[in-house]
Parts: structure tokens; sequence; C-alpha cells
């Protein structure tokens, strides 16, 4: 399945396996992806980089935020930037994320994840 989009795509997950998976899932349906492994680092990435279009990001996360601060931090300082929130251990309804942040439960396929970023955009 080929993303129409090139967008470049932050991948923010503490779990390298998790994350390469990710990451994998992604170049593979045509996706540039950045990657961070907490929320700092994403930060960092993100005050440099003007062209990610999506973060993905992991809820529970070591560091200075976990992965729904990320998200409302983003949402503040970059507001263009849609967000996809993921979790194998905790539900977050839609109200409890930003405007343009969509929930995705671990584990997820490719193809979820793919579809996923489609929609956001």
């Amino acid at each position: 399945m080929k993303s129409p989009f090139s967008a470049l795509v932050l991948v923010v997950e503490d779990e390298p396996l998790v994350r390469l998976d990710a990451i994998d899932m992604l170049t593979g349906a045509g996706f540039r992806v950045v990657d961070a492994a907490n929320a700092d680092e994403a930060i960092a990435i993100l005050e440099q980089r003007r062209d990610i279009r999506v973060v993905v990001t992991d809820i529970q996360m070591p560091g200075s935020m976990d992965g729904l601060k990320l998200a409302a931090t983003i949402h503040d300082r970059w507001p263009p930037i849609a967000l996809i929130v993921t979790s194998g251990q905790a539900w977050v309804q839609q109200r409890d994320l930003p405007e343009r942040g969509r929930f995705l439960p671990k584990p997820y396929s490719g193809p979820r994840l793919v579809e996923a970023i489609q929609a956001a955009l």
C-alpha cells in the first residue's frame, strides 16, 4: 500500500524494536521518517526542522514528558502538525487529544498506521 504522500513523519518511541518496526512500515509505504527515543529528542528535532507533517508518539515514555503532554506541546507550538498517539497499555478518548490528534492502539499493523496517517493528513 503506497502512500500518495511523501510526508515527513517523526516517530517518537522509547522501545527500539517498536521504533524500528514503525520506521520500516512507514518507509515501505512511501513516507520519509525521522525518529526520536523520547519527547526531549522529539522537541529538539521539531525545533530544527520545518518539514515534519506528522508525529507518531507512544504515550508511556521516560523523560520530561509523556506522549500526551508531547502531543499537547506540539499542538501548541506547531499547530499544523498532525498527531497520532499510540499505546498498548492505555486507551485514550478523542476528547483527551489535541485537535488533529488521533489515537491508535498497539499493537498496530502497517496498513492501520498508514491509514491513520493518511486520514490525519
